[in-house]
């Protein structure tokens, strides 16, 4: 083990034993759903597929199932190719990681933000070539309206998963909260062309469209 590892380890022991004396078990069920906020549609989606609760899927691979979610017009069933794609995602592939990443959406979920940054820096520095570690520290940065940063790491994520469709849809929230509704609807038509029945989506092109229309008239 080097001296980095031996440092963040018992970092991570201290921010694990606080988190288990004063986090409760996270609900996924009461997750809002947000068709402004893709960031926070995000978090769900990965505790939805966290390692501990998810069920085993076939051995089909992510390219496999990005066919699918392209050709699939039914938004249910193109639900569950997204679910499959959220469980491949979440596989960090370390024990250690996975925990991090589950203690940091506890603390999400209770506004302990400066647990969940500590964690989530090191998820980061540990895992560098994880994409879900810099999405998810994308998403606490937009929880907290720091959208430089959260954009920063999102280029972080589509580096290592140019389809990260859940990227790409915090970028265009961040840029529809910038006022910068064009390059808002160009990010949102790149995510549609991924997943077409993704309905987020769908509604923010339309009214960024409807939106943009009616400033060129």
């Amino acid at each position: 083990m080097g001296m980095k590892e031996y440092f963040f380890l018992h970092r991570f022991i201290a921010v694990a034993v606080a988190l288990l004396v004063a986090l409760p078990t996270y609900d996924s069920s009461s997750a809002q759903e947000s068709p402004e906020q893709g960031f926070k549609r995000e978090l769900e989606e990965g505790e939805k597929s966290a390692p501990e609760i998810k069920k085993p899927i076939k051995k089909t691979s992510l390219d496999q199932l990005f066919s699918r979610l392209k050709t699939e017009a039914d938004s249910k069933k193109a639900k569950h190719i997204e679910r499959a794609i959220w469980q491949r995602w979440t596989q960090s592939g370390s024990d250690t990681i996975d925990l991090l990443m589950k203690w940091s959406a506890k603390a999400m979920k209770e506004e302990n933000w400066a647990a969940a940054f500590d964690l989530l820096d090191q998820v980061v520095v540990l895992a560098p070539h994880y994409a879900e570690g810099w999405n998810r520290r994308a998403t606490l940065y937009f929880l907290r309206s720091q959208y430089g940063r959260s954009m920063h790491d999102i280029e972080q994520v589509l580096k290592l998963e140019t389809r990260h469709f859940g990227a790409m849809a915090g970028l265009g929230s961040i840029l529809q909260r910038l006022d910068n509704d064009k390059r808002a609807l160009v990010i949102w038509k790149q995510v549609l062309e991924i997943y077409p029945a993704n309905k987020n989506a769908q509604k923010s092109v339309e009214a960024l469209e409807k939106k943009l229309s009616g400033q060129d008239t």
